[in-house]
C-alpha cells in the first residue's frame, strides 16, 4: 500500500510537471527552446525572476548560463540548476529579512511571501 506523498514530494512533482508542460508546447518534448524556457521563467517564476524578467538580455544569458552543453536548450538536468539556485537565493533572502534576532527564523524569500 502506497503512502501519501509528503509536501515536499508533491513539490517536487510539481517541478517536474511543470517543465513538462513547457516543453512539449514545440520542438524536443524534454528540453526547453528559449521560447519554453522564456514563458515558463515569465509565468511560473515571475516573482522570484522579477528584474530578471523585465530585461530579455538576462533571461537569455540565464539560459546560456545554464546550458552547459551549448545547444541551447535546456535539459531537465540543466533546468534544475536554476531551481537549485533559486531555492539557495531564495534562502539566503529569508535569513536576511528575518526579525527575529534569537533562533534561526525566516524573513519573505524572493518572492516577498512569507
Amino acid at each position: 500500500m502506497a503512502r501519501e506523498l509528503s509536501q515536499m514530494e508533491r513539490n517536487i512533482e510539481t517541478v517536474i510537471d511543470t517543465f513538462h508542460q513547457y516543453t512539449v508546447r514545440s520542438g524536443d518534448p524534454d528540453t526547453l527552446n528559449q521560447k519554453e524556457f522564456k514563458q515558463l521563467a515569465k509565468k511560473e517564476l515571475q516573482n522570484f525572476l522579477k528584474k530578471e524578467n523585465k530585461n530579455e538580455k538576462v533571461i537569455n544569458h540565464i539560459l546560456e548560463d545554464l546550458d552547459t552543453n551549448q545547444d541551447k536548450q535546456l535539459s531537465f538536468e540543466e533546468f534544475i540548476m536554476l531551481i537549485a539556485k533559486l531555492t539557495h537565493a531564495s534562502h539566503e533572502e529569508m535569513h536576511k529579512n528575518t526579525s527575529n534576532t534569537e533562533g534561526h527564523s525566516h524573513g519573505p524569500g524572493l518572492g516577498g511571501s512569507r
